[in-house]
């Protein structure tokens, strides 16, 4: 992993942390959490597109997209299991 990568996905995890913090209500993390739960929420995103067969295109916006999706998500779980 080259250092050009890295930063790439902390952008791209930052940004879509930052979307999925404006999205879900009651949780906040800080902007050190915001950064990995985007870049987790890539991670569920990627998986959860691929298991429903969705394709929402090519390049940095669809690594942004997805990774918000995921975020959401993940942010969804995360509000669900604090209630609990």
């Amino acid at each position: 992993m080259t250092i050009e990568s890295l930063i790439v996905w902390v952008i791209v995890g930052g940004i879509a942390g930052t979307i999925a913090d404006w999205l879900v209500s009651g949780v906040r993390m800080g902007c050190l959490g915001t950064v990995i739960v985007g870049i987790i929420g890539a991670f569920i995103g990627a998986w959860l597109l691929r298991l429903l067969n969705v394709s929402i295109g090519y390049g940095i916006i669809n690594d942004i997209i997805t990774a918000a999706i995921g975020a959401v998500v993940l942010l969804l779980g995360i509000r669900l299991l604090r209630r609990v």
